[in-house]
């Protein structure tokens, strides 16, 4: 660990809660819009469409309202109404402006590591939404950097590397997401390290294997980081 100069942060459900507030809407949205169709049913038609949406839209809450009015519209075969429109609109309204709830230890450790190592975050989404997320945290007086990246692959990693100007080896990635913050910066030759959160998006699945790489560290909650890289 004497080699690493920079620690990421993935944001969401890393630093503070989001999925569960995804998950809420998304069940308001189902009971909205069931037209004969069972919960099951119309959660995949969702899930459909929002892949589909992402090369277009991207990741946030934005990108999950536009997914929920399309699949409205094709749900009723074009007929869904102005009110149900305004009703969705009124969801992801109230979703952008949940409080931020921090994950349990993160501001102690980030107070913790704070001059020790320069601390970053590296996520994904919209810009303005995570903006407003990070402002209403209180964390931001921590970083040295923000990162907002339109994906998570290799290449995004390989960016914000360069523009950091240090070697992968001196990069330490800290996540929730075994596909966007675990793999690609292994990959790259950067040390990354696993903090599970209970509820994950079904797009950010990958089989749990088993990663025999000196550069990995699965831990249980944030507090462990800092046994880990102190």
């Amino acid at each position: 660990m004497d080699k690493i100069k920079v620690i990421g942060f993935d944001a969401d459900d890393t630093l503070w809660v989001n999925e569960p507030y995804f998950r809420e809407t998304e069940m308001k949205f189902c009971e909205l819009l069931t037209n004969g169709m069972s919960l099951d049913e119309v959660t995949r038609e969702l899930f459909k469409i929002e892949i589909g949406n992402i090369p277009l839209y991207g990741y946030g809450t934005k990108a999950f309202i536009l997914s929920m009015i399309e699949t409205g519209l094709k749900i009723t075969n074009g007929k869904l109404s102005s009110e149900k429109v305004q009703a969705i609109l009124e969801l992801g309204k109230e979703q952008i402006n949940k409080p931020v709830e921090l994950i349990d230890g993160v501001e102690s450790v980030l107070e913790t590591l704070f001059g020790k190592y320069r601390l970053i975050v590296a996520t994904k989404g919209d810009l303005l939404d995570q903006e407003r997320k990070l402002k209403k945290s209180g964390l931001l007086k921590y970083f040295h950097h923000i990162e907002v990246m339109s994906d998570k692959k290799e290449s995004d990693y390989e960016k914000l590397i360069k523009h950091l100007d240090i070697n992968p080896k001196e990069f330490l990635m800290v996540g929730n997401s075994l596909k966007s913050d675990i793999l690609p910066v292994l990959n790259l030759g950067g040390k990354a390290v696993h903090v599970p959160f209970h509820t994950t998006w079904e797009h950010e699945m990958v089989e749990e294997e088993e990663i025999s790489n000196s550069d990995f560290q699965k831990i249980d909650k944030i507090e462990d980081l800092t046994t880990y890289v102190l």
